[in-house]
């Protein structure tokens, strides 16, 4: 039974080391186009295991470098292109810092890991400043007023936001998995 178009063949090497056995990899078509470079990066960051939200910030981020510089290749680029880019957010695009940061991760990863290439020391890079401000603290009277003028699902996620200190988007992907109404419990689970 022949599958079309779905499958690569293989290729099985022959010899090698005598030492360890062969190894066996799915070779691409002759004729098959070399991977974008996007399409490199996902793959990249999918053998490192990071999360889908990193990879999708990191080829963002990735992409909007690439758009700023006219859609010049990042390998054409170096040192100077990365500070004129990350120098640009935070001067004229005002960014936080942690902006900046992500910003930078995602592109020392293009260059490390996709392209193989060192990055020199960033020289003459503006970084954005961190705001200094304290957090705002309520006292408990000043949280029960909050709570007590949210109704519905809302209401239920404040109060698993406060009380059970949940990020929002844990509080958002929660699942109820079994209600104790004897210990007045929830067993909530994270959905998959």
């Amino acid at each position: 039974m022949t599958l079309r178009g779905s499958l690569a063949p293989l290729a099985y090497p022959v010899g090698g080391c005598p030492s360890r056995a062969p190894v066996v990899r799915e070779s691409r078509p002759p004729d098959a186009p070399k991977p974008r470079l996007l399409d490199r990066v996902r793959e990249a960051i999918r053998v490192r295991h990071y999360s889908r939200r990193t990879e999708k910030a990191y080829v963002a981020w990735i992409r909007r470098y690439i758009f700023f510089h006219g859609k010049r290749h990042p390998a054409e680029m170096g040192a100077p292109e990365l500070t004129r880019f990350l120098t640009s957010l935070a001067v004229d695009g005002k960014v936080a810092a942690s902006t900046q940061n992500q910003a930078l991760s995602a592109l020392l990863f293009l260059y490390r890991e996709v392209l193989e290439q060192q990055v020199p020391w960033l020289d003459d890079l503006v970084y954005a400043t961190r705001p200094h401000h304290l957090p705002v603290v309520l006292a408990r009277e000043e949280v029960r007023a909050v709570l007590g003028e949210i109704h519905g699902v809302p209401r239920l996620m404040a109060f698993l936001l406060y009380g059970a200190g949940l990020r929002l988007l844990e509080c958002a992907r929660l699942r109820v998995k079994v209600v104790l109404f004897r210990h007045d419990r929830l067993v909530l689970l994270p959905s998959s």
